[in-house]
């Protein structure tokens, strides 16, 4: 039930970061506080479409 989700930077829309989640805890999209290293800072990353 993990699928692979891909996490872009949702100020300069970079993706950063690969993971993996559970569907069924999950449906919707998350979003994750992460360093954004092209924006030098901390960001919102959201799952990628």
């Amino acid at each position: 039930m993990r699928d692979r989700i891909i996490l872009a930077c949702s100020e300069c829309k970079e993706q950063n970061y690969a993971t993996d989640k559970n569907k069924k805890l999950h449906p919707d999209r998350v979003e994750y506080k992460k360093f954004c290293p092209r924006c030098n800072k901390i960001t919102v990353h959201k799952e990628k479409k």
